[in-house]
């Protein structure tokens, strides 16, 4: 009995998917720093129960649960999410990852830390930049004319004509706001910068102002701007002397006087006294010698180069004045509290601030708040952006108003620590939480009578993993994906801040930049190609396996568009000795998430459970199309069942889990470790390519025609035993 019995797909993708639309309140451990494509907790969790815990799942799942004297290794730790569901019920945890970021995150996820003393530290965090900074934040409402907080100001890239030299406002549109959120569509008017209020986008009407016919749509389109002025074709961005130049064109407001009773935001164009506002920022930053505001170039990179088209050669040059100002003073009370736990915690808490606090900040005229630098995977330059409040503002139920300032990173943090401490589930078709009060993440609550747990995690490659044999009793991990996010290229935008805060010294916080040239991802700049990513994956689940204790299990989640992306997969999986013994699909990702929504990209992995012994029973009748089709089925329901609504993207993902299974166990016999990579990769790829065309599987189900109806016969037999057939491993 194991994972390949026990686990619940319709249970466990329901959870999963109400987790992933909302992973905050279900897991807001994730909260303690932002990392990407975190797999969902629930997930793990229902893995790591199906294994271990001889029980329903369905009751099993929401009740407390202890793996003590369990010994469980995650190789490519990321975010932390299996080390942490294995921590939480009781199991010590060893992970590697050769990012120092992740290393430092998961290190704060795992670390127990006193909560009273932390809130008081935030606390006089907050006071001490209110009064140092706190003015630079400030407007006066349009109604009351009493002095408010802002919440976000709204700048647009300039650019000099090259004809008439004045400069000219690069903005792609002219509305600030739908009538989603708002009673109203506000725009700005092109000629003389007022907001305007007016029913619709299409009509707008006139400017109260200057009268002007209003517009929606902006004068910027594909790289091309005509002047206002003189009428001359410019190109954008002319970057000859540095990034471009913004100009402050709105502000959304907060006023605690005037909300009663009003619907929708406070929108205002910047007053004078707002302009003077930012320079006095501005000149006080000139006079300040910086001490922890990095001067760290941006190396060139698959996702950088995109900043280096725009101007961007320095880090620092991503912030304007006002933040810069705001950051260094941060950085000075973080690093002048005396607890290193909590020291800790507030640097943590200054790295994720970064990436609202940054010239590449957008904000979201529909849903009306700011959109952090990572709410795509990738640097996304745009031609309007949004400056948060840095220190954040707290409504009168003392909830955060807005996001991106210090106010809401130090509530989830301080939820997210809590969450340790109490951790819950909420069961299906309910909203009140069922806490598990015999479990708890971390590595020694004070407040418990019970053992430490062992948290051994390690700055550097598993590629280098020196494990006794037998040690462990189970991997659970979530490998890179080959070239599907470039972590260390975005996250080094955090580490130049978080290492000069937190020091060199600090464990992995050596090198310069996260970038290793034995990462285990394609990235084109760096020339890290599939035979790389080949290598190294086989090489850390090679040391892994060796490790696990006879038929323990190895599992790890996957999926891409591209069936060659499962050809190292399949490689590693038969160099580690390993043969799948089931395939299981599961939402893990959020359908709306930006870099997602409109694509054919899957939402659902494939978690496939790996073992180096034992007998499997399997439901396989032939090794073709057909049985592909006829897995695929029953995953695809499986899936319904549970409330997903699975895509063709997401049927071409599962189906690829269930021909690179095939594979391996047609391989395993014969396969040759001494094989050169090229040649082990390509006796994959003709291996899945003569079982099944993953094309033909997915028109199966556009269709519905069947493979054989087409002429797709099967390629192989198994030998069968009653209604199933055996393999023995």
């Amino acid at each position: 009995m194991g994972i390949e019995t026990r686990f619940d797909v319709p249970l466990i993708s329901a959870l999963a998917l109400r987790e992933k639309a909302i992973q905050q309140n279900y897991r807001p451990i994730i909260a303690v720093h932002k990392w990407f494509a975190r797999r969902p907790g629930t997930l793990f969790r229902g893995l790591l129960l199906s294994e271990f815990v001889d029980a329903d799942l369905r009751e099993s799942f929401f009740q407390s649960n202890q793996l003590d004297g369990k010994r469980i290794a995650d190789p490519f730790m990321g975010g932390g999410t299996p080390l942490i569901e294995a921590n939480r019920l009781g199991a010590d945890v060893v992970g590697w990852d050769i990012n120092p970021m992740a290393w430092w995150i998961v290190g704060r996820e795992l670390e127990h830390l006193d909560l009273p003393a932390y809130e008081v530290a935030g606390e006089e965090l907050l006071d001490n930049l209110q009064r140092k900074i706190g003015s630079g934040y400030q407007t006066e409402c349009t109604t009351c004319e009493e002095t408010v907080p802002v919440k976000y100001f709204l700048w647009v890239k300039i650019q000099p004509c090259e004809s008439c030299h004045k400069d000219i406002d690069l903005f792609p549109g002219f509305v600030v706001a739908t009538n989603s959120r708002h009673p109203s569509f506000v725009l700005v008017c092109a000629e003389c910068g007022e907001l305007n209020e007016t029913e619709g986008r299409a009509s707008p009407g006139s400017c109260s102002c200057c009268g002007a016919r209003l517009k929606a749509a902006g004068p910027a389109r594909r790289s091309s701007v005509d002047c206002p002025g003189c009428g001359a074709a410019n190109k954008f961005p002319v970057v000859d002397d540095g990034p471009l130049d913004h100009r402050m064109f709105a502000i959304e407001y907060h006023c605690p006087s005037c909300k009663d009773g009003r619907k929708g935001r406070f929108f205002k164009k910047p007053s004078q006294r707002d302009l003077d506002r930012y320079d006095e920022a501005a000149e006080l930053w000139e006079r300040t010698v910086p001490e922890y505001v990095p001067d760290d170039c941006i190396p060139a990179g698959d996702e950088t180069n995109r900043l280096h088209r725009w101007g961007y050669e320095r880090y620092r040059q991503m912030f304007n004045n006002r933040q810069l100002l705001g950051l260094e003073i941060s950085c000075r009370l973080v690093a002048a509290h005396p607890d290193r736990r909590v020291r800790g915690a507030l640097a943590t808490n200054l790295s994720d601030l970064l990436r609202y606090n940054n010239l590449l900040v957008r904000y979201d005229t529909v849903s009306l708040k700011a959109l952090d630098l990572f709410s795509v995977h990738g640097f996304p330059v745009g031609l309007v952006r949004c400056e948060s409040n840095l220190l954040g503002i707290r409504g009168s139920n003392g909830r955060p108003v807005g996001s991106g300032g210090w106010v809401n990173i130090l509530a989830k943090y301080l939820t997210a620590k809590d969450y340790c401490s109490r951790p819950f589930e909420v069961p299906l078709g309910s909203r009140a939480r069922a806490y598990t009060s015999e479990e708890w993440i971390g590595d020694h609550p004070r407040d418990r009578g019970c053992r430490p747990r062992v948290i051994d995690l390690r700055c550097e490659s598993a590629t280098e993993a020196k494990l006794k044999a037998g040690s462990l009793d189970a991997v659970f991990t979530d490998p890179p994906y080959y070239d599907s996010v470039q972590y260390a290229e975005l996250m080094d935008f955090c580490y130049v801040w978080l290492r000069r805060l937190v020091g060199s010294s600090a464990g992995g916080f050596e090198p310069m930049s996260t970038r290793n040239r034995d990462e285990l991802t394609g990235n084109e700049t760096e020339g890290r190609d599939i035979t790389h990513f080949a290598k190294g994956l086989a090489t850390v689940f090679s040391r892994l396996a060796v490790a696990l204790r006879p038929g323990g299990p190895f599992v790890f989640t996957y999926h891409h568009n591209r069936a060659a992306a499962y050809h190292p997969v399949a490689f590693a999986i038969l160099d580690a000795g390993l043969v799948a013994t089931a395939t299981i699909p599961c939402p893990a990702e959020m359908g709306g998430s930006i870099h997602i929504s409109g694509t054919t990209s899957s939402i659902v992995d494939t978690v496939f459970v790996c073992r180096s012994q034992g007998e499997v029973a399997t439901e396989e009748r032939t090794l073709g199309c057909e049985d592909v089709v006829h897995h695929v089925s029953l995953d695809l329901a499986k899936l319904r069942a549970g409330g997903v609504k699975p895509t063709l993207g997401d049927t071409r993902c599962i189906a690829l889990g269930h021909i690179t299974r095939i594979a391996v166990r047609m391989l395993r016999d014969g396969w040759n470790r001494e094989m050169s990579t090229g040649e082990k990769l390509a006796r994959v790829s003709r291996t899945m390519t003569e079982i099944a065309s993953v094309d033909d599987v997915v028109e199966h189900f556009r269709t519905g025609q069947t493979p054989a109806a087409r002429g797709v016969q099967p390629r192989m037999m198994e030998k069968r035993h009653g209604d199933q057939a055996t393999i023995a491993l």
